[in-house]
């Protein structure tokens, strides 16, 4: 299948409640993630990622549009749409009285999973719950709860996993469990999609990402494609020293940082690298070493959802 997920004029709007106006939490979004990818969905707090996570769960309806997931029309099969995507939501929102196993077992009979098909134990053994199986959820650490969350996400074995949030507040052991196992699903053919706030996570983890901003899709595009929309380097020399510079291309910005090093940013569209090297060379600045800092996805998206 060429798109695991396809949107077409989605929008959602939120009646008017008390005081409160109507929202209208999507306007018309069109969207399509291929099959087999890690997919990054991007926004600021309120820019509709949620709504759009939930209406694709099946937890909120929509007010139009169309929604089709694995191939299935969210409206003419909304139970096959329903079984082929799972969902592990940023609330920690587990029973307290139920253990992992039994969790698992109850997730996995409301998705009508045969006894014979279940995978408890290999679930379990995946997120390193095998020690915690028979005790109470309440008895858990936020870490394990958020693990168990990923299990209940992938009992019924869908073609389709979103990660809302997914490392929010985790250790660093958690959080590189978690990501081995999204390669793992990946590499198996599972599609992912990923809404994160740790911008360096989607910039190491996604194929492709869609920013989202005030309910609309600001862009959507492969994660080397849009990096490289931020049109700034910087150069880091060390020259022994603060020196005096010459005049330097026209857009290039020397700053001294508090180590003596000299940055010097600039944008590759207009100045090149070795043309800021000649000047200072051409002035007898000394060049002990030189570095380079490439801009990262936290420079984009801001650029981005800057209105």
């Amino acid at each position: 299948m060429t798109n695991a997920i396809e949107i077409t004029g989605l929008r959602k709007t939120y009646a008017a409640q008390g005081n409160a106006p109507a929202k209208d939490a999507l306007k018309g979004v069109d969207l399509t993630i291929p099959s087999g990818s890690i997919f990054g969905l991007l926004g600021p707090n309120g820019a509709g990622k949620s709504t759009m996570i939930n209406i694709l769960a099946g937890l909120v309806n929509k007010t139009a549009g169309k929604v089709t997931i694995w191939g299935f029309d969210q409206d003419v099969n909304p139970r096959q749409s329903r079984a082929a995507i799972g969902v592990m939501p940023q609330e920690l929102n587990v029973d307290p009285f139920f253990t992992p196993r039994a969790s698992l077992e109850v997730q996995a009979g409301l998705y009508g999973v045969p006894k014979s098909e279940r995978w408890t134990d290999e679930l379990l053994d995946m997120v390193g719950l095998t020690d915690q199986a028979n005790a109470y959820a309440r008895t858990l650490s936020g870490g394990m709860r958020r693990r168990l969350l990923l299990a209940k996400a992938l009992v019924h074995r869908p073609q389709i996993l979103v990660l809302d949030e997914p490392t929010a507040g985790v250790d660093i052991t958690l959080r590189e469990m978690l990501w081995n196992n999204v390669r793992k699903l990946n590499q198996a053919g599972m599609t992912i999609i990923l809404t994160t706030h740790y911008l360096e996570e989607a910039e190491e983890m996604c194929d492709e990402i869609a920013i989202i901003n005030h309910g609309e899709l600001v862009i959507r595009q492969g994660t080397r494609d849009l990096l490289a929309r931020a049109d700034g380097k910087t150069l880091v020399i060390d020259a022994g020293g603060r020196v005096d510079l010459p005049a330097l291309p026209q857009g290039a910005r020397p700053e001294w940082r508090s180590d003596g090093r000299l940055a010097i940013s600039y944008p590759p569209s207009r100045v090149r690298a070795d043309q800021l090297l000649d000047a200072l060379r051409g002035a007898g600045v000394p060049i002990i070493d030189v570095a380079s800092e490439q801009p990262d996805l936290e420079d984009v998206f801001v650029e981005m959802t800057r209105a």
